[in-house]
């Protein structure tokens, strides 16, 4: 059974999909217990950061925000569609228009540690109390000394 993807933006001020991304964030937020956002946050952020959303036959499976600076929001991908390579794919676009990418994740998330390992980003530091259930979190970096652009543009012409 073939696919289709398609590839959709939100820029900063747009909020055509903002309910969609929503809906597929608090879908794995209520099964895995991560991406834990409330949703006045939620919004405010989508709306002043770049969202790049993938669609499966019309069906929202990821996206990820980033502000101007790098710093990804937000990444999230569909359980279904995991392994899939959606989320390098997104970091990859991302890092098309930064030099340095930057994120947060929580010290608990196991999976979301491994992924942004896996693609070459380094803890920089771990803050204590960062979200508002007090937990901590490691801020991640990958920068031009990285590699980024060779290593994840492998991703994009996947």
């Amino acid at each position: 059974m073939s696919v289709n993807l398609e590839r959709r933006r939100d820029g900063p001020g747009d909020t055509e999909y903002v309910e969609r991304a929503w809906r597929l964030k608090e879908r794995i937020h209520n099964q895995e217990g991560v991406l834990k956002q409330r949703r006045g946050f939620f919004v405010d952020a989508y709306r002043r950061s770049t969202t790049l959303l993938y669609f499966e036959d019309r069906e929202l499976v990821a996206f990820g925000s980033a502000r101007r600076d790098g710093y990804i929001l937000f990444l999230a991908v569909a359980p279904e569609a995991r392994g899939q390579g959606y989320g390098e794919r997104l970091v990859a676009e991302i890092a098309d228009d930064h030099q340095t990418i930057t994120c947060h994740a929580r010290t608990t998330n196991k999976a979301a540690l491994g992924f942004y390992q896996h693609l070459g980003f380094q803890v920089d530091r771990r803050i204590e109390n960062y979200y508002e259930d007090n937990g901590d979190a490691y801020y991640l970096k990958l920068g031009e000394e990285d590699g980024i652009r060779q290593r994840l543009s492998e991703f994009l012409r996947r």
